[in-house]
Order: structure tokens, then C-alpha cells, then sequence
């Protein structure tokens, strides 16, 4: 593996043995470090969003099998 830093990027480079899959899981985490570098959010804020998007998602779902 070579790591090299440019002003504008940094260039990872693996051999192409690596499982793809492992691979897309670190470019996912590392997509998401870029983008939440400079997020002020606190994590009592995601968890409320988090609650929030899972209390839409049961109700919606129990409308669909009419419970």
C-alpha cells in the first residue's frame, strides 16, 4: 500500500487483490469522515433524529398492513 498526499487530494493505492467489498466499506466510512469533518452536530441530535425517522417509518408501516 503507497499513501501520498498532494495539495489538493490524498492517493491511496492497494493491490488489486483486496476484496472489493472491504474496500467499499472504507471508501463508504471515509466518505462520510469527509463529510461530517465539519459538522458541529452532537450525538444526542442524531440519536433524536434517528428516533424520529424510526417512529415515521413504524407508523407508516402500520398503515400499509392496517393495524
Amino acid at each position: 500500500m503507497i499513501i501520498e498526499r498532494t495539495k489538493n487530494e490524498v492517493i491511496i493505492r492497494l493491490s488489486s487483490k483486496i476484496n472489493v467489498k472491504d474496500l467499499q466499506d472504507l471508501s463508504d466510512y471515509l466518505k462520510y469522515k469527509e463529510l461530517t469533518n465539519k459538522s458541529r452536530v452532537t450525538q444526542k441530535q442524531v440519536d433524536k433524529l434517528v428516533s424520529t425517522v424510526k417512529k415515521g417509518r413504524w407508523e407508516n408501516t402500520r398503515k400499509k398492513i392496517n393495524l
